[in-house]
């Protein structure tokens, strides 16, 4: 029998631009998850016409629209759970003690993926407006069955 697999794409930091290489960078995922600083509607409306879309609220969300977003998320897809929350530091949750297998946050701007005890820690970089020489990005979790592998996409500014 086939593992059912599913490409989820990781957006963040967006602060309200829509760039046309991040949507075709996450064209043909099954969901997107955004990591918060969204920065306006338009980026929620523009992501939805790829994929359903689920958001968290970063600390420059505070649009009205925005305030009712939740801080973290915990999304399952297939076998896994992932938590998606802003701000790595304000994180609530022991992801291990929870069976959450992958956390995903954005708000440093710094692409990264590391695994820790077992949990991978997914910050796809900004999608948004460049701050500092940091590199602009989106990301793709790939899982199939209880396999999983992180995708940082460099985007060309």
């Amino acid at each position: 029998m086939m593992e059912e697999r599913y490409v989820i794409g990781v957006i963040s930091d967006t602060h309200g631009l829509v760039r046309a290489s991040a949507l075709d960078a996450l064209r043909g995922v099954d969901i997107i998850v955004h990591a918060g600083d969204i920065g306006g509607k338009e980026v929620v409306l523009a992501l939805e016409e790829i994929a359903p879309v689920r958001l968290v609220r970063g600390n420059t969300d505070v649009e009205a629209w925005s305030r009712t977003l939740p801080e973290t998320d915990v999304v399952e897809v297939g076998e896994h759970r992932i938590c998606v929350v802003h701000d790595l530091a304000t994180l609530g949750l022991d992801p291990e003690a929870t069976g959450v297998s992958v956390v995903v946050s954005g708000h440093s701007h710094k692409p990264r993926q590391i695994v820790q005890r077992g949990v991978l820690y997914f910050n796809p970089g900004s999608a948004g407006p460049r701050r500092f020489q940091l590199p602009i990005g989106v990301g793709r979790l790939v899982l199939q069955g209880r396999q999983l592998r992180g995708e940082l996409v460099r985007l060309e500014a």
